[in-house]
């Protein structure tokens, strides 16, 4: 209350510092930072800077502590408050001024943490008076925080004063941090609470399901055990029907409540253990293995009872079954039976003719084997009478009945089958034997007619022949035919024989056998014309054979003939064709020796021509007696002529280009080395000897020569021009003679523009320029001319009238510029 006393001066004031420093150390070292205040200030009463340090100070100590999420001290205020006011939605704390002005704030803070000690729903955002001192006296008589603040001063302030908010609110922290306290532990104890009655719960539950499930299982048992069979099949069905429903809507329930009870039983255990209680024990007879055991007496009761229900119906439905059968087969069979009897009984064999009764017989065998066929049925149907005694069908006598008349029946028809076939056979054989000589003679003659056909047909047969092989095998296959003659006579007699038996017997025995063979229709008259008609024709083959036999041997001639000469000619053409192309290739001594050589052979080729034009004419004789192989030789003589054509050119273009070469070389300057040079090259890079390179072996060939074409694109370009220059029509190779133009003008002497400029230079008597009477006096009449004819007029300064430029004309001959 007092005011601070008046500073005193003197010794006083030193004691007062030193106490005051010792304070101030003592706040330092807590961490307050003290901004421009010392001891002398103090002691000297300034209260603005006092005042301002002693907040420093209650805001190091009360509100520090407060630190929500890590942000300073009023941030961290400011944040719990608004946490805590969040749900209040007049209030809106931004900051520790005019937020509170209302009173609304600390009413809400309040009511916040203690809703009895304030009547919220009432107060007014109009009138904050009130709502200030409610605040602050509740908190004064409930929370013992005391009234640092004045409701007027902050309603009358523009703008309260933050530090003296900031300071009343932390109290209110402090006050309710307490409560959280007992908050927290109270819920503790809730929580508890709530676990054991949580877990109780549990083992009631445990118990009321277990009960229930094995008082299903004790009801449900019996009724499985019980195993008293039905006597219908209906009844059957009805209880396999019950069982399925058990199966599919009664037990999968029960299977997931004993699979739930165990899950319960174990989460239950689980929780007890986690909350450090003891384990759950289940009331007697209740354990998860009782549970199992009864389980387990179910399962064994069910077990065979699905199987039982299945074999009853089974044997219920065998019965009925059997039953129905027998009806069928025994229908089945009586209908098949029926008028049986009274067919076996026929007498129609005794007008049959044999193909009649050989039709009746195989009739019969059938009936057999459908008869025997039938035997199976006929047992099956006792053998199922049998079985339905033994299983004490209710309708066993009827079945009886009927079964005994089927096999008495059965055995009727068998005597009488036995009957019919033996007056059957009886009959086949007295037909049988007439029958037999007919058809050996049908067997007979149809073979030696046809024999006959044949030998007529092949005696008038064309034949074609290219060799005498071919028709020596056909006069062999004739003599070979005229042997088998007299055999062929003495069974055409047999076969005439058996025709006399048939008539012999047919009067024997007067049987009427309608007059003709069934089996054939040729007669022994049409028999013995046809053999006369062979016997005439053998003599007109063999003429026939014999003179192609001479054609034969004269066509053998000619081929032996034709063929003797085209095995020297052929040869020769491709031993000559081979030599050109060494001579041209091995270059052996100078151009001059080669294109002698070559004459030579050019002679000696032409010589040849008569021998061809006589091979000429054995060809066209060949050809005239229409041969068309030979055996003799492998040339033709398309061959011939073509290898003869080819020769002829070759020896021509050979001479050509060593003629060419000598031109080339004499034009050029070219030494016969280098000339050989440039063959053995080009040679060795014409890897096919077709005389010409592909851009690609030429390519080769120049480097091999020392012409540096690089992988650039400077080599490219470089190369493409010397492509232009030797393949001007594009064609994509390269001939000897263009190669050697090329060579001659990339090696012959460059200098030689220069050279003839000197000539004409001397000639010029050493002037720049020449005139017509010196050309026409130094040089031959012609060339004279021919200087004078394209020298162009000379215009230098010491011209004189019609003098001629020579350099300009020498530097044109060497295609420098244009003549």
């Amino acid at each position: 209350g007092e005011r601070l006393a008046k500073p005193e001066r003197g010794k006083m004031r030193v004691h007062k510092i030193s106490n005051v420093n010792k304070a101030l150390d003592f706040i330092a070292s807590k961490g307050v930072k003290l901004v421009s205040i010392g001891a002398e200030e103090i002691v000297d009463g300034n209260v603005k800077m006092t005042l301002g340090m002693i907040w420093t100070i209650i805001l190091r100590f009360a509100i520090q502590d407060i630190s929500v999420e890590e942000t300073s001290a009023k941030e961290g205020l400011l944040l719990w408050c608004q946490r805590k006011t969040a749900p209040y939605k007049n209030v809106n704390i931004q900051n520790f001024h005019i937020s509170w002005k209302d009173g609304l704030g600390f009413c809400a803070l309040i009511h916040r943490h203690r809703p009895e000690l304030i009547d919220y729903g009432k107060l007014r955002k109009d009138d904050p008076l009130t709502n200030l001192n409610t605040a602050f006296d509740v908190a004064e008589k409930y929370l013992d925080i005391p009234k640092m603040l004045d409701a007027e001063d902050i309603v009358g302030t523009a703008r309260p004063d933050e530090k003296a908010i900031m300071t009343y609110v932390s109290s209110f922290y402090h006050a309710f941090s307490g409560a959280q306290k007992a908050e927290t532990a109270a819920n503790r104890i809730c929580k508890v609470l709530a676990v054991n009655q949580e877990n109780e719960q549990l083992m009631e539950d445990y118990e009321k399901l277990a009960s229930d499930l094995l008082e299903w299982i004790r009801r449900t048992i019996p009724w499985l055990e019980n195993r008293a069979p039905e006597n219908t099949m209906q009844a059957m069905q009805q209880k396999l029907e019950d069982f399925r429903d058990y199966r599919r809507l009664h037990k999968p329930p029960k299977v997931q409540e004993k699979c739930q009870l165990e899950i319960n039983f174990n989460t239950l255990q689980t929780k007890l253990r986690l909350s450090n209680r003891p384990a759950f024990m289940p009331s007697e007879g209740k354990m998860v293995s009782d549970i199992n055991n009864a389980w387990g007496g179910l399962e064994q009761a069910e077990k065979g009872y699905e199987e039982w229900l299945l074999n009853e119906i089974r044997r219920l439905e065998r019965l009925d079954h059997l039953a129905e059968k027998f009806r069928q087969k025994a229908s089945i069979h009586e209908s098949w039976t029926d008028g049986k009897e009274a067919m076996l009984q026929q007498k129609d064999y005794e007008t049959a003719t044999l193909s009649e009764i050989k039709a009746l017989l195989k009739k019969h065998e059938a009936f057999e084997s459908d008869l025997a066929a039938h035997q199976d049925r006929v047992e099956q149907i006792a053998a199922i009478a049998q079985e339905l005694n033994e299983l004490d069908y209710y309708d066993s006598p009827s079945v009886n009945a009927r079964c005994q008349k089927i096999c008495d029946q059965w055995d009727n028809l068998g005597a009488l089958t036995q009957k019919r076939r033996e007056a059957l056979e009886r009959t086949e054989k007295l037909l049988e034997t007439i029958d037999q000589l007919y058809l050996e003679y049908a067997k007979r003659a149809a073979p030696f007619n046809n024999w006959m056909e044949g030998a007529m047909e092949d005696l008038q047969d064309t034949f074609i022949v290219h060799t005498i092989e071919e028709i020596q095998g056909l006069t062999t296959a004739h003599e070979q035919f005229k042997a088998t003659l007299p055999d062929a006579d003495k069974e055409r007699q047999a076969i005439l024989g058996i025709h006399n038996e048939v008539s012999k017997i047919v009067q024997t025995y007067h049987v009427n056998m309608a007059g003709t063979n069934p089996y054939t229709t040729i007669t022994p008259h049409e028999i013995n014309g046809k053999w006369e008609h062979v016997r005439q024709l053998v003599p007109r083959r063999d003429q026939a054979l014999m003179e192609e036999h001479a054609r034969q041997q004269q066509n053998e001639r000619l081929r032996k003939q034709f063929g003797a000469q085209a095995n020297v000619i052929g040869p020769w053409i491709q031993t000559k064709m081979e030599e050109i192309g060494r001579i041209s290739i091995e270059m052996h001594g100078t151009l001059e020796d080669q294109l002698n050589h070559l004459r030579q052979y050019e002679k000696s080729i032409v010589n040849y021509k008569p021998k061809i034009d006589q091979l000429e004419g054995d060809h066209q004789q060949i050809q005239e007696a229409l041969i068309f192989d030979n055996k003799h030789t492998n040339y033709t003589m398309e061959h011939i002529r073509v290898g003869w054509e080819q020769l002829l050119t070759t020896i021509a273009r050979t001479i050509n280009e060593v003629e060419n070469q000598i031109l080339t070389r004499d034009a050029k300057g070219i030494s016969q080395e280098q000339m050989n040079e440039f063959r053995a090259s080009f040679n060795h890079f014409d890897r096919d000897h077709s005389g010409t390179l592909g851009p690609e072996e030429f390519k080769a060939c120049l480097i091999s020569l020392g012409y540096d074409i690089g992988n650039d694109a400077q080599g490219e370009a470089e190369f493409a021009r010397i492509m232009s220059i030797v393949d001007p029509n594009r064609l994509g190779v390269v001939t000897f003679q263009a190669f050697i133009d090329f060579m001659s003008r990339e090696t012959a002497d460059t200098d030689t523009a220069d050279q003839v400029m000197a000539s004409f230079k001397i000639l010029a008597g050493d002037k720049n320029y020449i005139t017509v009477d010196e050309l026409r006096r130094e040089l031959p009449p012609d060339q004279a001319e021919y200087c004078i004819a394209r020298m162009a007029p000379y215009n230098g300064r010491d011209a004189v009238p019609g003098a001629l430029d020579y350099m300009s004309f020498s530097t044109a001959l060497y295609g420098e510029s244009d003549l």
